[in-house]
């Protein structure tokens, strides 16, 4: 078998390991973060379950860190209460950014994590199956209940050769984005091998395995080897390791390829990540400002290779950089050994060890300015600033294009390659990640008036006319559905509140348009909610009566959590969707007897005709969407 084969096969509850077929499978680890966790335990609460049953669960505070009012605060200590009580590790504000933290002390090569945010496939780094889901998915596995997924196809990516000067691992992952697109991944498990990830080390692997999420995958990994080995040793968990090795290189569904002998400096330009191109043919452009962190860039080696570069040199008096250490341990060690007095010296700014802003949570652009960023995702209006020019760079791009105030090849400066050797040990002090209570039984759960009931559906309704309420096109952003930011993260445990802004940057009166109605149909083109894992996405419109979407095809972790949460997921050919406009109005005369019973439910579109639209859900999906969502229906078993 190959490393993702084995991963599923050592943790597979029912199925079988058939690509296309749906499996569950045994859930390790879980991990949170702010801006989803408080939505997750407020739903793990609801199922009276006194202690959490995996093997490790850990609470993370790193997106909503920015505290302008009470709200985010509240949730901090919300969460930090939660966790205590019910088993759990908080770790805690300023600590560092959640996906950064479990790959340092908590990822083990063999085990199955389950994260309620997407880039959770960074742990796909040390040979662990890692995967994004949303919340309700991730308080059903902290409950001891198996994660359903349906079985990816596994596609090698060979890598072989070695990086040139102003090549990073981030180029590795925008040469797959350009040649896949961020389509190209759904149903699928991207394995890396090849004698190129021989020098690869673990937060380089990292980089790749993270933005595997912008393809649409299920999860990307990579064998746990000796460089799995010595990560783990230098990080004082050597007895985590396990060897976890493919049996052979032909067992793949596809095999890709990727020569980094030849690999030049890759970026990617607004608004998408898989708008890739080379940075030579982009060189020259003015830019505002330049943005190194996220969780894709912001380990210690990264900080490091970017500090290489700053030493010694200035930051171009246009430009603003901002630094976002990963991690605290990464500051202290930057700290210790003075590469932070260096990137300061440079004139960059510092900020917290936190997401920050990848999520557009401060830090947002001028106008009309380009902005260079070591993050994960450029969607249009992400960064906080409207129409923004946002574009995805390595490290090594970010900080010589600083320097120059220009767009720059790195290759062009840089004539030898800059290596950062992994520490033979990292400084290791766990004081900010706090245990769970050993007297939970008098652990009081403290809630702010921000943070509300958790709203709930009723059951399918056997027949339904609605509107459809808006049509949107191709690549909908979880982003566009439900945006992120300084203004509207904070209300993420407030739904009610949070509503407001649904869809807000496609049509700013949907919210009102939906209430009036009294809810209605959403009418969406190719790779429907692509993005994140933030079931807000879907548990928003829900609250505002959202009942259908029609889509041309689904984002993995959005139709799973349209599913948790009731509202009824149809994949419509182009024909149906250019028919079918905004305003118009459907019916579904036969819709719960359909979906129990055929695999096409019956849509009547006044003035149009009759279509019959697959719903391709599954024996345990289609009763999940007949009880009104995965919390009716676990309450039903």
């Amino acid at each position: 078998m190959n490393v993702a084969q084995k991963l599923i096969g050592s943790h597979i509850v029912s199925g079988e390991m058939k690509a296309g077929e749906e499996i569950s499978i045994t859930i390790d680890q879980t991990l949170t973060q702010d801006a989803t966790g408080t939505m997750a335990y407020l739903e793990f609460e609801a199922m009276g379950i006194p202690k959490v049953k995996t093997k490790l669960s850990v609470s993370y505070v790193d997106h909503n860190t920015l505290q302008a009012g009470f709200e985010n605060a509240d949730d901090h200590r919300f969460l930090k209460s939660i966790a205590s009580k019910y088993g759990l590790y908080f770790s805690r504000p300023g600590n560092g950014i959640c996906h950064q933290l479990h790959m340092e002390r908590f990822a083990v090569p063999g085990e199955t994590l389950l994260g309620s945010d997407s880039h959770t496939p960074n742990a796909g780094s040390v040979g662990m199956l890692a995967i994004g889901a949303g919340g309700l998915s991730v308080a059903l596995a902290m409950a001891g209940e198996p994660f359903f997924l349906v079985m990816p196809q596994v596609v090698r990516i060979n890598l072989k050769g070695t990086f040139g000067p102003g090549v990073s691992a981030k180029d590795v992952i925008l040469e797959v984005l350009r040649r896949l697109t961020v389509k190209g991944g759904v149903g699928k498990i991207i394995e890396y091998g090849g004698k190129g990830i021989a020098n690869l080390t673990v937060p380089e692997r990292a980089a790749i395995t993270n933005m595997g999420a912008e393809l649409g995958a299920t999860t990307s990994v990579f064998p746990s080897d000796e460089q799995t080995l010595a990560f783990l040793k230098a990080q004082g968990r050597e007895k985590d390791w396990m060897e976890l090795k493919p049996d052979s290189e032909d067992e793949y569904d596809e095999i890709i390829e990727i020569d980094l002998d030849v690999l030049e400096p890759l970026i990617a330009t607004p608004s998408s990540p898989d708008n890739v191109v080379k940075v030579k043919e982009i060189a020259g452009e003015p830019i505002g400002q330049v943005c190194i962190g996220s969780c894709a860039n912001s380990s210690y080696m990264d900080l490091m290779s970017a500090a290489n570069i700053l030493k010694g040199n200035r930051v171009h008096p246009d430009v603003s950089l901002t630094i976002s250490p990963g991690s605290r341990q990464a500051l202290q060690m930057i700290t210790e050994n003075g590469a932070l007095a260096d990137i300061i010296a440079s004139g960059a700014r510092l900020l917290e060890c936190t997401c920050g802003p990848c999520i557009g949570m401060g830090q947002s652009p001028a106008t009309d300015t380009i902005t260079l960023r070591t993050f994960t995702r450029n969607f249009p209006g992400r960064s906080g600033t409207v129409n923004d020019r946002s574009y995805l760079c390595s490290p090594l791009t970010a900080a010589v294009s600083a320097i120059i105030g220009k767009i720059t090849d790195p290759a062009d400066i840089l004539k030898e390659p800059i290596v950062v050797k992994l520490p033979e040990n990292y400084l290791i002090d766990d004081s900010m990640i706090l245990p769970p209570s050993d007297e939970p039984d008098k652990v009081e759960i403290i809630r702010g008036p921000n943070i509300k009931p958790f709203p709930v559906k009723g059951p399918l309704e056997d027949s339904l006319k609605a509107k459809v309420i808006l049509k949107v096109g191709d690549n909908i952003t979880t982003d566009d559905i439900m945006p992120a930011g300084a203004k509207i993260l904070p209300l993420r445990s407030n739904v009610p509140a949070i509503s407001e802004y649904v869809f807000s940057k496609v049509d700013a009166d949907f919210p009102a348009r939906a209430k009036a109605s009294g809810g209605g149909i959403v009418l969406g083109g190719l790779n429907y909610g692509q993005g994140s894992s933030r079931e807000h996405a879907a548990l928003a419109p829900m609250y505002l009566g959202v009942k259908v979407v029609l889509a041309k095809s689904f984002a993995r972790i959005h139709k799973d959590n349209l599913i948790n949460f009731g509202i009824l997921p149809l994949t419509v050919g182009e024909d149906i969707y250019d028919s079918i406009s905004q305003d118009a109005e459907i019916e579904f005369p036969n819709l719960s007897k359909e979906v129990r019973e055929l695999s096409k439910v019956t849509c009547e579109v006044a003035r149009i005709g009759i279509f019959r639209v697959e719903h391709g859900l599954t024996e345990r999906q289609k009763e999940m969407i007949l009880a009104g969502g995965l919390l009716n229906y676990i309450k039903e078993k």
